[in-house]
């Protein structure tokens, strides 16, 4: 016996006001995937101009630091395209084909923006370690400073943005993108640090400011791919799990959760529960307590777009008593299901 999630549906009284809730994959993934649109748009814009101006005090002092990090900023601001295409993808309705929709367009989207931040590493390393063999003077240090300020101030205000609304949607890779933005900021400013040491007299400081920023960007490169990697291995933090074995749990008539297992399909969760109940119910009070534990667990799990519950008498409770035992027909060789 299983139940899943409609579209929308009411529930209970408050006083005397009944009240309706909408809990729905498509409704949901439309909303939350023009909000991620918008951030998108606007961060991508905010990246793009502070590149830019860093353009200008590049081809005015040289420092390959201040190059560096505007090589990356130039490729923070292009992870936008392949973060927007996935949140298109993630609008179109589910078809035959595809029957749990395209959230997995996100995984591949991060997938995508994870070499185009190890691209910009490379750049940047090579960058650096030409102008360590081949040494180029650099002038304009105050204005190598005010590119380095920019930089951060551009890349926190990016990184408030996607964090927040990353947050308000449940995307991962919106998130990590942000906080990937708070981490170049910080690395804009040890441009600052470069450009002091030319002025102290080491002209090498600028090159190996340059290299420290690659390494920084390396760090990125691995904390981003090990995200990614594992939400398309559908990984999920391990709360998730015990956050819904224990909404279902303190339902009604549940006698214990037997299974439980999630995955995210893009910004939205999908989960699988077995539960246990009292094995003389009929089918419908058994339907009653999977639509409650469906209920239950969309309201306390904010991301959810999709439970599938199934319910087991509890001294035949678990996947075990769902397997075939192995058996053999008509002369075959003894085989399972």
């Amino acid at each position: 016996m299983s139940d899943h999630p409609r579209g929308d549906h009411e529930h209970g009284r408050h006083g005397d006001h009944p009240h309706s809730h909408q809990h729905g994959r498509i409704d949901a993934s439309i909303t939350t995937s023009a909000r991620g649109l918008w951030a998108v748009k606007w961060s991508f814009v905010g990246m793009l101009v502070t590149a830019l101006f860093q353009v200008v005090i590049v081809l005015l002092s040289h420092s390959v630091a201040l190059l560096a990090d505007t090589i990356h900023n130039f490729g923070d601001a292009a992870t936008a395209v392949p973060l927007g295409i996935a949140f298109l993808f993630a609008r179109k309705k589910a078809s035959k084909r595809f029957s749990f929709g395209y959230g997995r367009v996100e995984d591949l989207a991060g997938m995508a923006v994870v070499a185009m931040i190890l691209f910009s590493a490379v750049v940047a390393a090579y960058e650096s370690i030409d102008r360590l063999l081949h040494p180029i003077a650099i002038g304009h240090l105050g204005a190598v400073m005010v590119g380095s300020i920019i930089g951060f101030l551009g890349n926190e205000g990016v990184a408030l943005f996607r964090i927040k609304v990353g947050k308000e949607i449940g995307s991962a890779a919106l998130v990590a993108d942000g906080y990937h933005a708070r981490v170049d900021g910080w690395t804009s400013l040890a441009v600052l640090l470069g450009a002091l040491g030319v002025y102290l007299g080491y002209p090498t400081a600028d090159g190996i400011v340059g290299l420290l920023i690659t390494v920084a960007i390396l760090g990125i490169v691995w904390q981003s791919g090990k995200d990614v990697f594992a939400r398309a291995l559908d990984g999920v933090d391990p709360g998730v799990i015990d956050e819904i074995r224990y909404a279902a749990g303190h339902v009604a008539g549940v006698a214990s959760v037997t299974e439980v297992r999630a995955r995210w399909l893009g910004h939205r969760l999908h989960a699988e529960v077995n539960v246990a109940v009292a094995p003389q119910l009929s089918v419908a009070e058994g339907h009653v307590i999977a639509t409650e534990v469906n209920h239950e667990l969309l309201h306390h799990l904010r991301y959810l777009s999709l439970a599938v519950v199934h319910v087991d008498p509890s001294d035949k409770a678990g996947e075990i008593h769902h397997q075939v035992v192995e058996h053999s027909h008509d002369g075959l060789t003894p085989h399972s299901h």
